[in-house]
């Protein structure tokens, strides 16, 4: 004999029958599939999209408006990014070289792009030129110091420098830029380096002239160095 419980059950599912059916209607039998869809919380693809937008509006917020549709097509690239959004640590450093006009940073921030539709658990990137980042370091240019935004830049999970090499050489620059790089290297996180200077080439003005060797020895330990060929697309467009 079926417990009074269950007994119960069945006789307020048949009246609840018995009264749709009146209407004309019908309660559907067999359980009911009350799972998320891929639209409703609880879905993960309802949350990847949720932080493909975020990322996305990160993405465009460190993105100049010139680049706001660079997309990375280049092979070395597009692997480096799909690297860096498998395990970040182990993504290393994306180096692109090459003469101005190139595209060089074009896919730097399309790679940038191409990890924030990924949906990544956290995305958080900073993009500037070579400059800015030293006039960002000297003495007075911070608040906070010298040695709080090494640690700040050094740490942020993805990060561009652009335009590596074309300012003048000092001590100062060396300094600061082994300490960045070296901050990096330890905490193992992503970085992107456009320059329009070779990693390394016999006969004319290289990084290792521009930067020191002891730069560019942590460089060429972990980088990806990506030679952009081709004549100057920006005269090109004109």
């Amino acid at each position: 004999m079926p417990e009074p419980s269950t007994l119960g059950g069945t006789k307020a599912m048949t009246r609840m029958q018995e009264l749709l059916a009146a209407r004309g209607l019908q309660l559907p039998a067999g359980p009911i599939n009350d799972e998320p869809t891929p639209d409703e919380p609880g879905h993960p693809e309802y949350h990847r999209r949720q932080r493909v937008s975020v990322a996305l509006s990160r993405w465009t917020t460190a993105t100049p408006y010139r680049y706001q549709q660079a997309t990375a097509d280049h092979p070395q690239v597009v692997a480096w990014a799909d690297r860096a959004i498998r395990d970040p640590r182990s993504a290393g450093i994306l180096l692109l070289t090459g003469p101005f006009g190139t595209g060089k940073t074009h896919q730097a921030y399309g790679a940038l792009r191409r990890i924030a539709e990924a949906g990544v658990d956290h995305y958080a990137v900073l993009a500037m030129t070579a400059p800015d980042m030293y006039a960002l370091l000297r003495p007075g240019g911070s608040e906070q110091g010298i040695q709080y935004e090494i640690k700040r830049i050094g740490r942020i999970p993805l990060l561009l420098i652009d335009d590596l090499g074309t300012e003048k050489i000092s001590e100062f620059t060396e300094e600061a830029t082994y300490r960045l790089l070296n901050e990096r290297y330890n905490e193992c996180r992503p970085l992107i380096i456009t320059s329009n200077l070779p990693a390394r080439a016999a006969g004319q003005v290289d990084l290792v002239d521009k930067l020191g060797e002891r730069i560019i020895s942590r460089l060429v330990q972990i980088a990806t160095v990506v030679p952009m060929d081709g004549s100057d697309r920006r005269r090109e467009r004109r």
